[in-house]
C-alpha cells in the first residue's frame, strides 16, 4: 500500500480529469501523465496503478463474505440481546424485523456507490466526494473513535468472560494480551487479517447455528426437565413490556435501540473494499447475502430469545456480575438446569470477542488511513494507523475499577449512537450521488455496475429512520429520574463532537456542499474498468477446477 498522503485540496476536479493514484489505486491523487511526470504516458500510469493494486487487494471473495459476517455478528446477538429481552418476546421481534428493513435499504444505497467506485475507507470517501469535503472527515473520525472504543470494550469485556470461570487475576493481564493480539494480526497484511476472520467467523456462525437449533431442541422437550415449553413465555408474561401505551412505546423504543446495536455489516463491507481482489465482483455478492444474514441470524436470533426465557426473568433484569451470565442462552441453561453447555457456549463468546476487537482493529485503522489518503489526517501507511489505535486503545486500562461494567455501558451506547450517525450519512450519501445522476443526465441501468432494489425508495427509507434514532437512542436519559451528566454525554457527545469537527474543516478549508450537476461521478473510472477487465482475464486464463465451482458457488 501507499506510503503517502494524497493532496488536500478540497477543490471539486472536473470530469475530464483522471485524478487516479499509481500508488492509491483509487482514483484520487497525482494525475497520470501530468506536468509532475511528463515522461510516462496515461497507459504506463494505468499499468503501474494496477500492479499496485494487485499488490494492495489481498482480500479474497471467502475472506471478503466471512468478514462481511464477522463485522455483523458480534457479542452483542449472543449478548447485548438480554436487554432487548426485557421489551417483550413479540415487541422484539417486531423490532428486529424494523430495524432490518433499514439495514437492507443501507446495503442498497451503498452497492451501489461502492461497486462503482471501491475505494480504501469507500463511504467515508465518498461522503467527501458527493455530498461535502467537510461531511467525509466528519464521518471519518466518527467512525475512527467509535471503532477505537469498540476495541476498547472488546479488550475489557473479555474479563469478565473468564469470571465465568473463577479467574480473579488483574484485568490488565488480558487488556494487555487482547491489545498485542491485536496488534500482532493487523500490523503486517490485510490478508492475514482476512484470514483470521474467516476462521473466526466461522466458529461464529457456527455458534449462532448452534444456539437456534439448541432452542428448537429445548423448546420441544429436550432437556433434563422435559419441560416442554414451547411458546409460553409469549402468553406468561406476555409478548410486549408495559401496563399502559406509554410504557409500551417505550419498550418499543428499547428494543429498536437494542436492534440497531445488534445489526450491522454494510459499514464494514464498504471499509474492506478497498482491500479486496476483483471489487466489483465479490462486493456485491458481500452486499447481497446481508438479507440472508439478517432474516437467518439477527431475526432468528431474537425469536430464539425470546422463547427461552420471559420477559421479567429476575436474572436478565437484576443483571449479573459475568457478562456471559447475562446471556439469555445461558440463563436459559441455568433454568433448564443443563450442565457444561454453559461453558462450551462461554468459550466460544471468547473467540467471538476475539474476532470484533480484530475487526474493530481493522475498521478503526482504515478509517484514519481513508482519511490520511485525502490529506485530512496526517501521512502514514496502514500499520501506523493500526498503531495509533493501538496506543487509543490502552484507555481500556483506565476501566479497571469496580465501576468498569458501568464504563463499558457509557462505551456501548456511545458507539450505538456513532453507528447511527455512519448510517444516516450513508444513506445521505446515496441520495446526493442519486440526485448527481439525475442532474447530469446519466442513465443509471448503463452507468452503474450494478443497479440496486427499490431505489429511490430505500435510500429515503434508511436516511429517515436512521437519523431519528439518531437523537432518539439516548431517550432514556430524559426520563424523570434517569438524568446522568455522563449518559447523557456518551450518547450525544460523538454527534456534537463530530459535528464540530466537520464544521471546523467547513470553515477552515471553505469546502462548499456539491450540488448535483458538479458532482464528479468519473475521476478513476478508466483505472476501475482496467482493473476489472484484468481480473475477468485472470478468471478466464486460470484452470477452473471442482474446488473452484464450489467455492464460487458459495462465496
Amino acid at each position: 500500500m501507499e506510503n503517502t498522503a494524497i493532496s488536500s485540496s478540497d477543490t471539486q476536479p472536473s470530469k475530464k480529469e483522471n485524478t487516479m493514484s499509481r500508488t492509491d489505486s483509487i482514483g484520487i491523487g497525482q494525475e497520470p501523465g501530468s506536468p509532475e511526470d511528463p515522461s510516462k504516458s496515461d497507459e504506463t500510469e494505468l499499468s503501474a496503478g494496477i500492479r499496485e493494486a494487485l499488490n494492495h487487494r489481498r482480500l479474497t471473495p471467502r475472506q471478503i463474505q466471512l468478514t462481511a459476517i464477522a463485522g455483523s455478528i458480534g457479542a452483542a446477538l449472543f449478548v447485548g440481546i438480554g436487554s432487548g429481552v426485557m421489551s417483550g418476546p413479540l415487541c422484539l421481534f417486531l423490532a428486529f424485523i424494523f430495524w432490518a428493513t433499514i439495514v437492507f435499504s443501507i446495503a442498497q444505497c451503498q452497492i451501489e456507490i461502492v461497486t462503482l467506485l471501491p475505494l480504501d475507507g469507500a463511504f467515508i470517501r465518498l461522503a467527501g466526494r458527493m455530498v461535502d469535503p467537510a461531511l467525509g472527515v466528519a464521518v471519518g473520525y466518527n467512525h475512527f473513535f467509535a471503532q477505537t472504543s469498540f476495541v476498547i470494550f472488546e479488550a475489557t469485556v473479555i474479563n469478565t468472560l473468564v469470571e465465568y470461570w473463577g479467574y480473579n487475576q488483574s484485568p490488565a493481564v488480558l487488556i494487555s494480551i487482547s491489545i498485542v493480539l491485536y496488534l500482532a494480526i493487523n500490523v503486517y497484511r490485510a490478508d492475514l487479517f482476512g484470514e483470521s476472520e474467516f476462521w473466526l467467523a466461522m466458529v461464529k456462525v457456527l455458534l449462532a447455528t448452534g444456539l437456534i437449533v439448541y432452542t428448537i431442541v429445548v423448546m420441544l422437550g429436550g432437556n433434563p426437565l422435559n419441560d416442554r415449553f414451547g411458546f409460553r413465555y409469549w402468553k406468561d408474561p406476555g409478548p410486549w413490556a408495559g401496563s399502559d401505551p406509554s410504557n409500551r412505546l417505550m419498550s418499543f423504543v428499547n428494543a429498536v435501540n437494542v436492534a440497531a446495536f445488534c445489526m450491522g455489516g454494510p459499514e464494514y463491507i464498504s471499509m474492506i473494499a478497498g482491500e479486496s481482489r476483483d471489487p466489483r465482483l465479490t462486493v456485491p455478492r458481500a452486499f447481497s447475502t446481508i438479507m440472508t444474514r439478517l432474516i437467518v441470524f439477527f431475526i432468528g436470533g431474537c425469536l430464539c430469545v425470546g422463547i427461552l426465557i420471559p420477559y421479567n426473568d429476575h436474572t436478565l433484569t437484576n443483571g449479573s456480575d459475568s457478562y456471559a451470565g447475562g446471556s439469555p442462552y445461558v440463563i436459559s441453561m441455568q433454568r433448564l438446569q443443563i450442565p457444561v453447555l454453559p461453558s462450551i457456549v462461554n468459550a466460544a463468546l471468547l473467540t467471538t470477542i476475539v474476532s470484533a476487537g480484530n475487526a474493530y482493529t481493522f475498521n478503526a485503522s482504515r478509517s484514519l488511513h481513508a482519511l490520511a489518503l485525502d490529506g485530512r489526517a496526517p501521512k502514514g501507511v496502514p500499520y501506523m494507523a493500526v498503531i495509533v489505535v493501538m496506543l487509543l486503545s490502552c484507555l481500556a486500562y483506565l476501566a479497571l475499577g469496580s465501576s468498569s461494567a458501568k464504563v463499558l455501558n457509557w462505551i456501548l451506547n456511545f458507539c450505538t449512537a456513532a453507528t447511527m450517525f455512519n448510517w444516516t450519512v450513508m444513506s445521505f450519501t446515496w441520495i446526493r450521488f442519486n440526485a448527481a445522476l439525475n442532474a447530469q443526465g446519466i442513465d443509471r441501468k448503463t452507468f452503474l455496475p450494478r443497479v440496486s432494489k427499490f431505489q429511490p425508495y430505500a435510500g429515503y427509507w434508511a436516511f429517515f429512520w436512521s437519523f431519528i434514532f439518531l437523537w432518539v437512542q439516548g431517550y432514556s436519559v430524559f426520563i424523570h429520574g434517569n438524568w446522568e451528566v455522563s449518559t447523557f454525554i456518551f450518547n450525544y457527545g460523538i454527534i456534537a463532537l463530530a459535528s464540530v469537527i466537520g464544521i471546523s474543516w467547513k470553515i477552515l478549508k471553505r469546502t462548499t456542499f456539491h450540488k448535483g450537476k458538479d458532482v464528479d461521478l468519473f475521476s478513476g473510472l478508466d483505472f476501475f474498468d482496467a482493473l476489472t477487465e484484468h481480473y475477468r482475464q485472470e478468471r478466464e486464463a486460470a484452470p477452473v477446477t471442482v474446488k473452484d465451482k464450489i467455492m464460487a458457488k458459495i462465496f
